[in-house]
């Protein structure tokens, strides 16, 4: 299926609860509802302002979506009302990954003002609340968070170093997310890391980069386990990883205008690689891991049947 109506390019698109829907983000300052079945928008756009947006994240119940965008802030939209139901502010740059914790209490974002943060869900009518303070991670600029799954644990990639100069070896962190502390550097990527994902079982940390190669670490001692570089063009966005429920999946989105399938047991490529019209920014699995959903620099979102 193809979703047509957004006016710039579609950074986020996941699937909502039940399998019928989909939901996107785009550049064009809006979120928009889709039938899965016949491609047609379900409802008016969804607008809080006119600021980009760049990052979302379906809650674990399914009943509400985070959203990132350019002018620094992280809303909560109710999805059965459309609305924002709260709206977080303290980032000073553009918030470029959000991210659940599994119990839904917290909202972890990123942004490229170089801070990870925090938010408390549970109490929605209240004032805002930060969890923790704000994690400064040292990249200059943060594009990608992730909770592990016992959301113990944070995981942070970015840029490192200033867009004036040559990058060089970039760093994935790893956080202790009740006290803020640092607790291990990975070394290995060569330019920016623009996404990360955890597998479920928490035992696999997976990053992908500007240097063209997706790598994968043990959380049990943090060692580099594998290196996916039959990549010729480098792994987008914060949104361009998803593994499958199964757990066993891999789906990466490329500059290169490509979708690319991965066997996590050994690490090789599945298939050929899906092709779009252009550069690719997101991929997110179904519930059931039949179904891709991708987000494309042609404005249009899509769903694959893999």
């Amino acid at each position: 299926q193809k979703f047509e109506g957004h006016t710039n390019i579609v950074i986020g698109a996941i699937h909502l609860s039940g399998g019928q829907r989909i939901i996107t983000c785009s550049s064009d300052g809006s979120l928009r509802v889709w039938s899965s079945k016949t491609g047609k928008q379900i409802g008016e756009d969804w607008r809080d302002g006119d600021s980009p947006v760049w990052s979302i994240a379906l809650s674990p119940d399914g009943k509400k979506v985070v959203s990132g965008s350019r002018d620094g802030a992280v809303r909560l939209w109710d999805i059965d009302t459309c609305k924002v139901v709260k709206k977080w502010t303290g980032h000073t740059y553009p918030v470029v990954s959000v991210c659940w914790s599994r119990d839904g209490q917290r909202v972890l974002s990123g942004s490229n003002d170089g801070t990870a943060r925090q938010w408390d869900v549970e109490t929605i009518l209240e004032p805002i609340e930060i969890i923790v303070a704000s994690i400064d991670t040292g990249h200059i600029h943060v594009l990608a968070v992730v909770y592990s799954p016992d959301t113990t644990l944070i995981a942070t990639g970015g840029r490192d170093r200033p867009y004036s100069e040559e990058p060089i070896e970039s760093l994935v962190k790893i956080w202790d997310a009740k006290t803020g502390k640092l607790v291990v550097t990975l070394k290995g990527h060569t330019n920016s890391v623009s996404c990360l994902a955890w597998t479920k079982d928490g035992k696999t940390l997976i990053s992908g980069s500007l240097d063209c190669s997706i790598r994968t670490w043990n959380t049990t001692n943090w060692k580099q386990t594998a290196v996916l570089d039959e990549h010729t063009s480098t792994v987008t966005a914060q949104s361009a990883l998803a593994i499958s429920p199964n757990g066993r999946i891999l789906a990466s989105a490329l500059w290169d205008k490509t979708v690319r399938l991965w066997n996590l047991d050994n690490g090789k490529p599945i298939s050929s690689p899906i092709q779009h019209p252009k550069s690719v920014i997101c991929v997110s699995f179904s519930a059931g891991g039949k179904q891709l959903a991708t987000g494309c620099y042609d404005n249009n979102a899509y769903i694959w049947d893999v």
